[in-house]
């Protein structure tokens, strides 16, 4: 029996006969929003006898492969003496008056072409005609080449064709292989399970079997990773999956499920996993200019990303970013771009929650078919409501357009046309506003259609490259974002201005993300939401768009109540009553270093109240060589990061104390194990401060009959708190001292939302 490879027409001619370089130091985007008009406005003028978006399939043999290809073609036109035309059409920016049949890409007339084979093998056609036709997008013109072409001449393209992508088949299915038998044989890595652990791993297997979401509320020191992980793999080994996601928010969780894949494949596990890593952070230049003339990265990636690909998965298993950038290097290709084309061919992909979630960036190639035989793991899930608003939520300032409008004044009369039109919008917005802050339930229809025109001028401006400029290109990208999530507006929005001296800030803020986080997950077999901190569970399982069909489990902590020295400090942190308790909080806190010397992390709600009680403590330990202290800062480098966590060490002399920020970076995902941490202190309850956006979440929920208080500050709160002091105690030898310090904490609407080893 040969191999079966299925796979679109798209992919299979974009693999074979895409070429050229990467050139997105500017690419119109709206021409995927608007291919579809293009292709619509050309099939209206289709007669009776017309077919448009036809489905044909082929099989085609080579060697030990069978071929199974398949598609939708644009066109099918027959004419009055029997003749048969394939039509593809394609929707573009560019100029296409003096365009000739040369300038058509050559992965656009292989597309037509496969369509003609498969029509005209499966109708038994011996010649039939291919047309290409282009639809300027601005001014709807269009011009169409058309080729005469006979079965013959088709069945050698397609043969030609199959046999160019049947390398990169041939590995697939051979790592597919070499994968299964792995799996089949693989056991959980290490001897016995943690207590909960394997409940966990059950509840996942579980899920993925019958294609629900779980939510899991695991507790530190579980084994939240391989127990997410190894029931994945395994059920990939089965046939039930083909690849797992891993979505984190942090760069140090990735680190985690690479760590747990390394050690699966220690003990004979063959899996490729791809991390994707940032563009920003993976780019080899010194600033980010995906250009041809900027980059050799860039120039002609697309002639040699096959072989790139082909190499990198033939020899490598775990592709972290160190890999990824020692592939990219031998093979002159970009290393961002690298692990995504890498990416589609792994088993299991590490990368941020955005590349699934967020319109603007997610792997557009997941098709259906691919999603089906996909689950989603979501680590640290409860970053994923915040995160999500911001995804779903866009926004525009007044300067922007101001700026845009000097700038292009005499060089670009149509961009500074449009970014007149916005700014003067803008203008009229703030005289209508009552008072700093203006909000509306509605959709800002008007603006809308005026950035939509503020996009069409800037993308023929980009595209021309003469009048281009960096805060074009930002404000543009800005604007098409604004117009994306204006085509999301629903009764979740609601739009807000700020108004800044002579700055204006507009914003279509989402509210409520769940059923955008629901609509964009459907497809996937499975989804796994977990975390910790994941209290009260029914409000995320809300917030995360559970289904009634769905499934939840909360296991208990594997460590003993012995373990934590818990105090509630009734001290008021308030906003108010801060600047009046500030030296007291500053005595507690000695008090409990010079009580236990060790090494400290002291949490606070903000980098305003952390500084003012960091300058008292700072100055009562003033003299006390042996006490010493670290503070959080904003923006705070990698090395910066990695120099303040290693200062944490075991056993050494005095004690040393962390100043962060709850929420920040060192308040969640990190391990300081043993003597490396003696005591954690919590400073507050974590809510948001008071605010324009808590307030909107507060009063979108109560209009849903819920506490709105708590959805938009409580449960937030909580959450900080709970990652802030979970730092503390991370393996079953660990002990410490946490302090709450608030009065809020002896409220039964606070304490029951503690974990059961927190409370006395």
């Amino acid at each position: 029996m040969p191999d079966v490879v299925s796979l679109s027409v798209r992919s299979l001619v974009e693999y074979v006969c895409s070429s050229g370089s990467i050139d997105s130091g500017f690419r119109p985007l709206t021409t995927l929003l608007d291919g579809t008009k293009a292709h619509q406005k050309i099939q209206k003028q289709y007669g009776e006898s017309d077919q448009k978006e036809v489905y044909l399939s082929a099989e085609i043999p080579y060697g030990d492969l069978l071929f199974v290809v398949d598609g939708r073609c644009d066109g099918l036109l027959a004419d009055a003496e029997g003749g048969i035309t394939i039509e593809e059409i394609k929707s573009t920016e560019r100029e296409i008056g003096t365009m000739t049949e040369e300038d058509a890409p050559a992965v656009h007339w292989a597309q037509a072409h496969m369509y003609a084979y498969m029509y005209a093998r499966g109708n038994e056609v011996d010649r039939l005609r291919v047309r290409l036709t282009y639809v300027h997008i601005d001014t709807e013109e269009q011009r169409s080449f058309e080729r005469e072409v006979t079965l013959a001449q088709l069945t050698a393209f397609a043969e030609e064709t199959v046999a160019m992508y049947a390398p990169y088949a041939m590995l697939l299915i051979r790592n597919r292989k070499l994968r299964n038998d792995s799996v089949g044989e693989l056991r959980f890595p290490f001897a016995d399970y943690r207590q909960g652990q394997k409940k966990l791993v059950g509840s996942v297997y579980k899920a993925i079997d019958e294609g629900r979401k779980l939510f899991a509320k695991a507790p530190t020191g579980i084994g939240k990773t391989v127990s997410t992980l190894f029931p994945a793999i395994k059920a990939i080994g089965t046939g039930k999956l083909e690849r797992l996601f891993y979505l984190t928010a942090r760069t140090i969780t990735r680190t985690a499920a690479e760590d747990a894949l390394a050690l699966m494949q220690e003990q004979g596990l063959n899996l490729r996993s791809v991390t994707v890593t940032a563009k920003e952070k993976i780019c080899f230049r010194d600033q980010v200019e995906c250009r041809p003339e900027a980059c050799p990265y860039a120039d002609g990636y697309y002639d040699r990303i096959n072989d790139a690909i082909l190499d990198l998965l033939t020899h490598e298993t775990l592709i972290r970013r160190d890999v990824v950038e020692r592939y990219a290097r031998k093979h002159t290709v970009c290393p961002f771009e690298l692990s995504l084309d890498a990416a589609y061919g792994a088993d299991a992909v590490i990368c941020d929650y955005n590349y699934l979630f967020d319109p603007r960036v997610s792997l557009k190639r997941l098709t259906g078919e691919r999603k089906q035989g996909t689950v989603l793991l979501v680590d640290e899930a409860h970053n994923l409501i915040d995160r999500a608003r911001e995804m779903y939520s866009a926004a525009l300032t007044k300067r922007d357009f101001l700026e845009l409008e000097r700038e292009f004044k005499g060089v670009n009369d149509a961009v500074r046309a449009a970014a007149k039109s916005v700014n003067k919008w803008f203008i009229e917005l703030k005289k209508r506003m009552p008072g700093e802050a203006d909000v509306s339930k509605e959709q800002p229809a008007e603006v809308l259609e005026l950035v939509e025109a503020f996009v069409a001028a800037a993308e023929k401006a980009l595209a021309g490259g003469a009048a281009a400029s960096e805060r074009l290109l930002d404000v543009y990208f800005a604007a098409l974002s604004f117009l994306r999530i204006g085509k999301l507006y629903d009764d979740s929005y609601v739009t807000y201005a700020e108004s800044d001296r002579n700055d204006v800030r507009m914003k279509m803020f989402c509210m409520n993300p769940s059923h955008l986080l629901k609509q964009t997950g459907k497809g996937f077999r499975a989804h796994v939401f977990f975390s910790a901190t994941l209290s009260p569970l029914n409000y995320y399982m809300e917030m995360l768009g559970a289904g009634e069909e769905d499934y939840s489990v909360t296991l208990g902590s594997p460590f003993a109540k012995e373990q934590w020295e818990v105090e509630i400090v009734p001290l008021s942190t308030r906003y108010a009553d801060r600047e009046a308790t500030k030296d007291r909080l500053s005595s507690k806190l000695r008090e409990t270093v010079d009580k236990r010397p060790g090494n400290y992390l002291f949490f606070f709600p903000s980098y305003a109240y952390m500084n003012a009680v960091y300058e008292i403590f700072t100055g009562s330990v003033a003299g006390d060589s042996e006490i010493r202290t670290l503070l959080q800062t904003p923006d705070m480098a990698e090395e910066e990061r990695e120099r303040f966590l290693e200062a944490f060490v075991a056993g050494q002399e005095g004690s040393l104390i962390g100043f962060a920020v709850m929420g920040g970076i060192f308040s969640e995902g990190i391990d300081l194990v043993g003597d490396r941490l003696t005591g954690v202190a919590v400073i507050g309850t974590g809510m948001p401060k008071l605010g324009l956006e808590p307030n909107l979440i507060s009063g979108y929920f109560a209009g849903e009959g819920k506490n709105g208080f708590d959805y938009a500050y409580v449960y937030p709160g909580i959450n900080k708190v709970l990652q802030a002091g979970g730092r503390l105690i991370r393996s079953e030898q660990d002990r410490g001292v946490l302090l709450l310090i608030d009065d809020r904490y002896l409220e039964p609407r606070y304490s029951r939302l503690l974990p059961e080893e927190w409370r006395s």
